[in-house]
């Protein structure tokens, strides 16, 4: 027997991320934590986070993202796992555990009382195959994830709606009162949103062209002041001519010495990353543009 082995187990759940910006250091983390809602605004400090999920209680720590709504974090083993930053602040609740217990209790209950009732009509046959489709209904919700509770309880729902409907096929409301249902207004279907496609952007420095759309200022929670920056529009990578739209970057004393106005172009050698500015719906950073040339009117 070998003393002193450590053994780490690997958590077949996690979902890995195939690309993330990781933070480039705790006052980014913290930032980006207070926007999500994982850290109150007055906080000046990190703290330990907790995954709980299949009763497991995991501590993990939040180590970058993939986008605004999907945050990555790390466990002790160093594996990585995506997942939505409402379902891990969710988690953070002392009663976590409890109350999806309670909601899995009373959707196992449906299942098995519409069981019970079926047995009553059906032949042994049929009996059997309406509770194995009860059992595949009423698994246990901690093995199911955040965004799967919706539909399940969205058709306990639909099944007691379905039992306040009197025998002629008339909807009726609780206290047994017929509705009208010309006085009910007409369902809106739903539109599915197309998603928006993901950009794939170059990882090394590029030439690129942009067009001065705005300055403005964002506050910086760590020095109590405001950063001044530059808002772009139009702007798209030279060589593959791939449209990048809206960017911002840091409004430098080199970008000053320009005495940029609204509306001018520029083209500059820059990194083109992931990262939202603060206050503002901009989703990509220009970072250290080189090689600056304002195009002459």
């Amino acid at each position: 027997m070998q003393k002193g082995r450590v053994i780490v187990t690997a958590h077949a759940f996690t979902i890995k991320p195939d690309f993330y910006q990781a933070f480039e250091n705790e006052e980014e983390q913290i930032a980006q934590c207070k926007e999500w809602g994982l850290l109150s605004d007055k906080a000046s400090k990190t703290k330990a986070f907790f995954y709980k999920a299949g009763g497991a209680n995991l501590e993990c720590k939040i180590v970058g993202f993939v986008d605004k709504l999907t945050a990555v974090i790390e466990f002790e083993n160093g594996q990585r796992h995506c997942i939505h930053p409402s379902y891990l602040k969710e988690m953070q609740a002392a009663n976590y555990g409890q109350r999806f217990s309670a909601l899995a209790e009373e959707i196992s209950a449906e299942g098995t009382s519409d069981s019970k009732n079926a047995g009553d009509i059906a032949d042994s046959d049929n009996s059997s195959n309406a509770k194995a489709e009860v059992r595949e209904d009423s698994r246990p919700v901690e093995e199911v994830q955040f965004e799967e509770l919706a539909p399940i309880a969205d058709k306990v729902v639909s099944e007691k709606a379905s039992d306040n409907e009197d025998s002629e096929g008339q909807a009726v409301d609780i206290f047994g009162n017929v509705e009208n249902e010309a006085e009910a207004p007409p369902v809106k279907p739903k539109t599915k949103k197309e998603k928006k496609q993901k950009l794939q952007l170059p990882e090394e420095k590029v030439k690129m062209t942009a067009t001065v759309k705005e300055f403005t200022s964002v506050p910086n929670h760590f020095t109590e002041s405001e950063d001044e920056v530059i808002i772009y529009e139009q702007v798209s990578i030279v060589e593959s001519e791939l449209e990048i739209g809206d960017a911002w970057s840091s409004y430098s004393a080199t970008l000053k010495k320009l005495e940029l106005e609204v509306g001018d172009i520029l083209t500059f050698d820059a990194k083109v990353i992931p990262k939202k500015l603060t206050k503002h719906p901009v989703p990509y950073k220009i970072n250290n543009p080189s090689k600056i040339q304002k195009a002459e009117e």
